[in-house]
């Protein structure tokens, strides 16, 4: 377990440069005083790390030093080998450069993990898009791809769903995001960082500016957040429902996870007929009525009228459609 600490500290160092204790600490989850053993034992096998003092000090190596590690574990090369997804890659513009990559590193490992490494592949395979929906179209994927690695700002022309729909910005790029087969694009506009889904990009130019990356910025912390403040913020509306609890249970399969925690949150004890009352959130009255309607007879909307009234009219015209057996 400490050796393979110690490869860990020593190939952070190596790629990462000056590094202090707290924040190898944090690398490697454990507590300041093993780091400083650790390096300690490091320098006494022979390692040339050494200690810079001050407010911008910290460990590293000394220049030109560079291991030749070798050792990889069994595991470790079966992840790298499901870690290449070979439809975002493509999409990327880097499908020939993945290949490439796998075949170098096939003909690095030993026979026995190249072999495990290649059987991941027949054995794993990972589908981003969701069930039901194509892969949306992104014919400015690659174009933003290069102006991210090379940290240039573009300017696009972008479709939303508010008025004015058609808008012009000029962002500065700072990460690409693929979620349930959709990719975003992460950029700041104003030194407010700021989330566009790629499909919706009509044009794009790819401009000289150089981008000014923001210090310490977490491209899967900022893509967490903003995926929170979307689900906390979407749902701008509530309705009160009488649902079987047979409804509640197949709330999962049907609604969105949020929708269905605060369902299961608020809903009270079934009376005897198997029928119980709670609170749906929802985006709008116009979504309520998409949403709830995939309940069908299961589900009885109280409030708000406007949404009852929708589900009143639903039943008429569907009656209508549908009469009883023998009428």
């Amino acid at each position: 377990m400490r050796a393979s600490r110690l490869v860990s500290l020593l190939l952070l160092l190596q790629s990462r440069g000056r590094m202090t204790a707290p924040e190898l600490a944090a690398a490697l989850e454990v507590s300041i005083r093993t780091v400083y053993r650790d390096v300690e034992a490091l320098s006494a096998s022979g390692v040339p790390v050494y200690a810079e003092r001050g407010p911008t000090g910290g460990y590293r190596l000394l220049d030109g030093y560079r291991t030749r590690l070798t050792g990889m574990t069994a595991e470790e090369a079966e992840a790298l080998f499901l870690a290449g997804v070979p439809g975002p890659a493509g999409e990327l513009g880097l499908g020939s450069v993945l290949a490439a990559a796998e075949l170098k590193l096939r003909a690095a490992l030993p026979a026995e993990l190249a072999d495990r490494g290649g059987r991941i592949r027949q054995r794993f395979h990972l589908d981003a898009p969701t069930w039901f929906r194509e892969p949306e179209p992104t014919p400015h994927l690659a174009a933003l791809a290069d102006a991210v690695w090379s940290g240039r700002q573009v300017r696009m022309r972008y479709r939303r769903w508010r008025t004015p729909r058609e808008v012009e910005r000029t962002v500065a790029p700072l990460g690409l995001v693929l979620k349930a087969g959709r990719w975003y694009l992460v950029a700041t506009v104003d030194g407010q960082a700021r989330t566009y889904r790629v499909g919706a990009i009509l044009e794009l130019t790819v401009l000289d500016a150089p981008v000014d990356r923001p210090d310490g910025f977490d491209l899967a912390h900022c893509w967490r957040e903003h995926a929170d403040r979307y689900e906390q913020g979407v749902y701008r509306a509530e309705a009160r429902v009488r649902m079987t609890v047979s409804a509640l249970e197949s709330m999962t399969h049907v609604f969105p996870p949020a929708m269905t925690r605060a369902a299961r949150a608020a809903a009270g004890e079934p009376d005897a007929d198997g029928w119980l009352l709670t609170t749906v959130p929802i985006e709008s009255v116009k979504h309520g009525h998409i949403e709830l309607l995939k309940l069908g007879a299961e589900v009885e909307v109280l409030a708000p009228a406007e949404l009852r009234e929708r589900f009143t009219g639903t039943a008429h015209r569907l009656a209508a459609l549908y009469p009883a057996p023998g009428g």
